[in-house]
């Protein structure tokens, strides 16, 4: 692998901002957009549950049902060349088949599977106590999207393609109105997080931050 720069880096990270005016002339290339999703496949998940799905909404009708119900993308969804919505899985349980799949895919079988298992009901019953509700087990599922959408939107800065995470909007419609459009199963997954992506319609001003002595602490 050959390296990038630091400062290569950071330059991205100060691009990066929060996009709510696109530029509706410029599309993401299907290759580029390939590459940002792969981002988001390759993220690192709790227990590598990968407990999520990346729904790329790019139909006209849907979107505008969207809208209305999504006041943090009211002005972007218009406009901005794609539309992410980050699905979670629900009742992902150490005992669940969803979990059984997720131990095949690491190659672990009989003995190892059900040792595995056990390692799980311990960190989800005792250490993380989120099988306590369905809420609590969702919101732990959620947590691992917010991973593979900061990557995404990390990678995107680093090739010029602007983003912007969207927490603003109604999660019982928007879960709702994809459902009713079959996009997904309800009893299975449930709407964690949306994001837009494209190229910014004009300049933005630079980002405001706390300084690093204000975030950091040392225990040495």
């Amino acid at each position: 692998m050959t390296p990038i720069s630091k400062q290569q880096v950071l330059d991205a990270f100060h691009f990066r901002a929060a996009t709510r005016a696109y530029d509706p002339a410029r599309k993401i290339s299907e290759e580029d957009f390939n590459y940002i999703l792969e981002l988001g496949r390759l993220s690192p998940s709790s227990v590598g549950s990968e407990p999520w799905k990346f729904v790329v909404v790019q139909n006209p009708a849907l979107r505008q049902a969207l809208k209305p119900v999504s006041w943090g993308m009211a002005t972007q969804v218009d406009d901005a060349s794609h539309l992410v919505v980050f699905l979670a899985k629900k009742n992902a349980r150490y005992d669940s088949a969803f979990l059984g799949d997720v131990l095949a895919r690491r190659g672990l079988e009989g003995e190892q599977a059900e040792q595995a298992r056990a390692k799980y009901k311990e960190f989800q019953e005792k250490h993380m106590q989120i099988l306590d509700s369905e809420r609590t087990l969702f919101d732990w599922a959620s947590k691992q999207t917010y991973i593979a959408l900061g990557n995404m939107m990390t990678g995107a800065a680093l090739i010029g393609i602007d983003s912007c995470p969207i927490e603003g909007f109604n999660y019982a419609e928007v879960n709702s109105i994809l459902a009713q459009a079959g996009v997904f199963d309800p009893q299975e997954w449930g709407v964690s997080v949306m994001a837009t992506f494209g190229y910014r319609a004009k300049d933005i001003k630079p980002k405001s931050r706390k300084s690093l002595e204000e975030v950091v602490v040392w225990v040495k």
